[in-house]
C-alpha cells in the first residue's frame, strides 16, 4: 500500500491566512523552525497507477500539482485519481471537489449523514450535477468491508468515530452515526492502515483496531484542550470542535502510549497548535513518546 499525505494542515492550514498568532508570524518571518502545511487530505493505492483521494481540501488543486503521482498522463485529459472518499463533511475536507469539477464523473464514497450534508447544508452535489456529475457510493460506519474498484487491492472499512457534523449541518448539535468516520484500509499482504483525522474520543473498540494497525495517521489539531483562547484566537476548544489534544490526562500521547506495534503519526495540525516548531518542548515530548508529525508530501509505504 502507498500513502501520500498531500496536505498535513488543519482548517486555513499552516500559516492561515489571517492568523497573526506566534506561529503564523513566526512562519512567515523566518523566526520559527518549522514547516508550511496545507489543508488535510491523503491519497491511497494498491499499485501506485490509480489512486483513491480521501478527502478532497480546498488546497486539491495544489496538492495534486505538487505530487507526481496524480498527474495526468494517458490522454490529453486524464487523471490517476479514480474516486474519492470523505471521512466527514467539514469544510476543509470537501470543498475541493468543486476543484474536480472539470474531471470526469465523480465515484464518491461516503456515509448516507455526509452525502445528506452535502445535499442540503452545503448542497456540493447538487452544483457539481452541472459539471462532472457525481455517482455516489454509500459507506456504512459499522466497520463491514467494502471495495473500491478504483484501488482493489484494497479493503476498506469505516468506522463511525465521536466527533462533530460541520456547523453548517442541520444537526450539527444532534450527532448521527457517520458524521466521522476512521477509515481503516488493508492491502493483500494485510498492511493496514487507520487514518483518522478528527477524533472527538477514543473507545476501547477503536483502540482494538489501532492496536492491530501498521501505521496510524490520526487527529492533531490542538495541543491543549482551550489552546484557542490561549493563543488569542478564539473561544471555541477543542472538545466542542470534536477533537482530542493531545496533552493531559487522557490525551492522545496518553492514549497512544499502550501502542507499540504501530507507526503513530499526527495529522490535521492546527495552526496555533506548538507542536508545529520543529525546535519547541512540545515537539521534543512528542518525540520522546514515539510520535511523528505528517507533513506534505510525506510518503508512507506499508
Amino acid at each position: 500500500m502507498q500513502v501520500r499525505v498531500l496536505g498535513s494542515g488543519a482548517g486555513g492550514g499552516f500559516p492561515q491566512w489571517n492568523c497573526a498568532c506566534a506561529s503564523c508570524e513566526g512562519l512567515r518571518r523566518g523566526r520559527l523552525s518549522a514547516q508550511p502545511r496545507s489543508q488535510s487530505s491523503i491519497a491511497l493505492s494498491d499499485d501506485g497507477e490509480r489512486w483513491l483521494l480521501v478527502n478532497a481540501s480546498p488546497d486539491v488543486r495544489e496538492q495534486i500539482n505538487r505530487t507526481p503521482a496524480l498527474w495526468p498522463r494517458r490522454a490529453p485529459r486524464h487523471t490517476p485519481i479514480g474516486a474519492v472518499l470523505l471521512v466527514d463533511a467539514q469544510i476543509d475536507h470537501v470543498t475541493g471537489l468543486l476543484s474536480l469539477r472539470e474531471g470526469p464523473r465523480l465515484h464518491l464514497y461516503c456515509t448516507e449523514p455526509v452525502a445528506a450534508d452535502l445535499r442540503q447544508g452545503f448542497p456540493l452535489l447538487k452544483m457539481l450535477e452541472h459539471y462532472c456529475g457525481v455517482t455516489h457510493h454509500p459507506v456504512t460506519a459499522d466497520g463491514n468491508p467494502f471495495a473500491v474498484a478504483a484501488v482493489p487491492g484494497l479493503t476498506l472499512r469505516a468506522l463511525a468515530v465521536p466527533g462533530k457534523a460541520p456547523p453548517y449541518s442541520p444537526h450539527r448539535h444532534d450527532p448521527h452515526p457517520g458524521d466521522n468516520v476512521a477509515l481503516v484500509a488493508e492491502d493483500r499482504r494485510g498492511a493496514r492502515l487507520f487514518y483518522a483525522p478528527g477524533l472527538g474520543g477514543i473507545t476501547s473498540a477503536l483502540i482494538q483496531e489501532m492496536t492491530a494497525a501498521d501505521c496510524l495517521l490520526v487527529d492533531g489539531t490542538f495541543w491543549t484542550n482551550d489552546e484557542m483562547a490561549q493563543r488569542g484566537c478564539g473561544n471555541n476548544d477543542a472538545a466542542s470542535m470534536g477533537h482530542l489534544p493531545q496533552s493531559g490526562p487522557g490525551g492522545m500521547i496518553e492514549r497512544l502510549s499502550g501502542l507499540h506495534k504501530p507507526r503513530k503519526i499526527l495529522i490535521h495540525i492546527n495552526n496555533t497548535n506548538p507542536i508545529l516548531d520543529d525546535d519547541g518542548a512540545e515537539r521534543r515530548q512528542l518525540a520522546e513518546a514515539g510520535i511523528e508529525l505528517a507533513y506534505d508530501g510525506m510518503e508512507i509505504a506499508l
